[in-house]
């Protein structure tokens, strides 16, 4: 023992006084570690990452059953579906911090969100079916505070649609859409705030009373048009659901789920077999709160086409839905002076 002290005090005379540091075994421990696959407290790539793998498979969960997130209060549930594809930015986030800490558990654990991801919107990037078809549609909220109507109408014939449905009319920028509209479309119908134009007649024009209660008279948002296309007759309905809002109590949506119901409604009872609905729904398909009309129509096969809010879209609230009928493909048109963008499809009927 006095030998091992007498040499620790000759090692603190030789350098100074100062500690001797034994680098060359702890770079050996670490070696050891790396080469064991274990880090300084000890775990291996399967026991780290363990909170990496679960916020992987929680990910996972929220895409798959997104429809159990419950929408009683503050409606969270609907919240999520109105952005469930940016879920998906998860997955690479994940996926990098997974090599990072090289745990093989976390990286296991990224494929569930990636495949459920990959199941639920994979097919939208998809090559689109440009075959056959139709009529083209086009979907447009063109905001009560477009400084350009005419601009924004020219805009729209530009893709050349049969069917071009609009919504946020106003008395004042209404006659600049129907003239710039008139030479390509000579039919057309304004109910309230939303209007259709067409090259083909139309028929039994009628407003479709979408009102939510609580709202007063005058709030006309619903129209439904026959369209006789070279293919036979079509109902074409154009709506705006009520917009949504942000509160202290959570997603202020039941005016637009309301809405959707009465939409609904009017769609059930359609007697022509044929239907098509364009308009501003204020939400995604992949809502809850638009079920009782994703239940009954069909949408788009391929593309996102996020349309709002145009200068950064998120979300495609502008929709094209279908029944007895197919949309191979949605797209959107480039930006007019709304804040949506143009959102186009093309339908391909079923056989009668």
């Amino acid at each position: 023992m006095r030998r091992t002290q007498r040499e620790a005090a000759d090692g603190l005379r030789r350098t100074g006084g100062a500690p001797v540091v034994d680098v060359a075994g702890s770079g050996a421990r670490r070696t050891a570690r790396w080469r064991r696959g274990t880090d300084a407290r000890g775990r291996t790539a399967r026991t780290r990452g363990r909170v990496l793998a679960a916020s992987a498979v929680l990910t996972a969960a929220l895409l798959v059953f997104h429809s159990a997130v419950p929408n009683a209060v503050g409606r969270p549930g609907s919240l999520l579906e109105a952005f469930l594809p940016w879920l998906g930015l998860a997955v690479p986030v994940l996926l990098v911090a997974g090599l990072v800490r090289r745990s093989v558990t976390a990286l296991v654990a990224v494929l569930l969100p990636a495949a459920a991801w990959a199941v639920l919107f994979g097919g939208l990037l998809l090559p689109a079916d440009r075959g056959a078809h139709d009529i083209t549609a086009v979907q447009h909220n063109v905001s009560d505070e477009n400084p350009d109507p005419a601009g924004t109408a020219r805009a729209l014939i530009g893709s050349a649609p049969d069917i071009v449905a609009l919504e946020e009319l106003t008395p004042a920028a209404l006659p600049a859409y129907e003239a710039a509209l008139a030479p390509e479309y000579p039919f057309h119908a304004v109910e309230g705030t939303v209007g259709l134009w067409s090259r083909h007649p139309l028929t039994d024009v009628r407003r479709v009373d979408i009102r939510p209660s609580g709202i007063g008279e005058g709030w006309n948002r619903g129209l439904r048009c026959g369209v006789r296309t070279p293919r036979g007759e079509i109902a074409v309905y154009v709506a705006h659901l009520p917009s949504v809002r942000f509160r202290s109590t959570g997603f202020g949506s039941g005016p637009r789920d309301e809405s959707a119901r009465l939409l609904s409604a009017a769609v059930a009872a359609e007697k022509v077999e044929r239907v098509v609905l364009l308009g501003d729904l204020n939400s995604t398909v992949d809502d809850r709160g638009l079920a009782p009309l994703t239940s009954r129509l069909s949408a788009p096969r391929r593309g996102f086409a996020l349309s709002w809010p145009a200068v950064f879209p998120v979300a495609r609230i502008d929709q094209v839905l279908t029944r007895s009928a197919t949309a191979p493909e949605v797209w959107t048109l480039p930006a007019t002076g709304s804040d949506h963008l143009p959102v186009a499809a093309r339908i391909r009927f079923d056989a009668s």
